[in-house]
């Protein structure tokens, strides 16, 4: 008998992703229909899921094995009180490798003061040369696979990079630091922060303007994680005051970002629309049916959340 697997993702992305899981899924040995809703329950035995997909009560699923999330973030579901079965969180190397890329592309782009050689209208020329990486202090806040691996791209690149994490964490070559009595030292004199935490009660609003204030003057925040990582209002006032000297955004608490948000044209703000770390059905396929053939053996699924935690 096939496994029933139910994509209960978007429907934009089901003509693409759909195949993709049915070759991976017989690539893994694995004989499987894939079902859409809406479809009989007790036919599904593992349900591919993203919180902007059809499936909001998981009641009725009664013979699932697992969820197995599209989304590296799992805060849209965690809390959801109908899921019981064991959820598994969207861990693959193409989104690990996006995510370094825009990291990595940002944090050079700023370093070298990119900008002023781009627009630069009054043709000023001004031989100015930047700072060696190694003397520019990066503080990469969360340490999960997405956030280690953005810090072992930096300092592999001789940026002083520090990481901090809720939770003790070694990462080769990154000064760790962890708890909440670590954070303002973890962020003390950064020129450049990237936030890349799960969003949990706790890490709401975690720069604040107290963790702004912590900063070397001018320094560039980048946010490819969670929009509510960031306090907005203390962030635009210290953009403002020239506390922070840029902003590069990938993530907000309302997306799409509203045409007349602040952000969209604050001159110190740079906006890109939720890219940085995009699920490529590909590798996103590969991931769940390497996670289906796992359940299907009887062994521990990969990468499942502490519902505890939060992520």
């Amino acid at each position: 008998m096939n496994v029933g697997i139910l994509y209960a993702g978007s429907d934009d992305r089901a003509g693409e992703m759909i195949p993709e899981l049915l070759r991976a899924l017989e690539s893994s040995g694995v004989a499987a229909e894939v079902l859409r809703v809406p479809c009989d329950p007790a036919k599904v035995d593992y349900i591919v899921h993203a919180p902007n997909g059809p499936v909001v009560d998981f009641t009725p699923y009664t013979n699932v094995k697992a969820v197995l999330s599209l989304w590296a973030g799992v805060e849209d579901v965690v809390g959801n009180e109908t899921l019981t079965a064991p959820l598994a969180r969207m861990v693959d190397p193409d989104l690990t490798a996006g995510m370094v890329e825009w990291v990595a592309g940002h944090a050079l782009r700023h370093h070298l003061g990119m900008d002023a050689h781009i627009v630069n209208p009054d043709r000023a020329w001004k031989p100015s040369a930047p700072k060696l990486a190694r003397e520019r202090k990066v503080t990469i806040l969360g340490l999960g696979r997405l956030g280690s691996a953005c810090a072992r791209t930096l300092a592999s690149l001789n940026f002083q990079v520090s990481g901090w994490s809720r939770g003790p964490k070694t990462v080769d070559g990154v000064r760790c630091l962890s708890g909440d009595g670590a954070l303002l030292d973890a962020l003390s004199g950064a020129e450049i922060v990237a936030l890349l935490l799960p969003l949990t009660s706790e890490t709401e609003n975690i720069m604040d303007a107290e963790a702004f204030g912590a900063l070397a003057p001018g320094a560039t925040v980048l946010n490819p994680g969670r929009g509510p990582l960031i306090d907005d209002g203390a962030l635009l006032e210290a953009l403002d005051s020239g506390r922070v000297g840029h902003a590069t955004l990938d993530t907000f608490r309302t997306e799409p970002l509203p045409p007349d948000d602040p952000y969209w044209t604050h001159p110190r703000v740079t906006v890109t629309p939720h890219i940085a770390s995009e699920t490529r059905s590909g590798s996103a396929a590969d991931s769940i049916a390497r996670n289906i053939r796992r359940g299907e053996s009887g062994e521990t699924f990969l990468h499942l959340v502490n519902r505890g935690a939060g992520y």
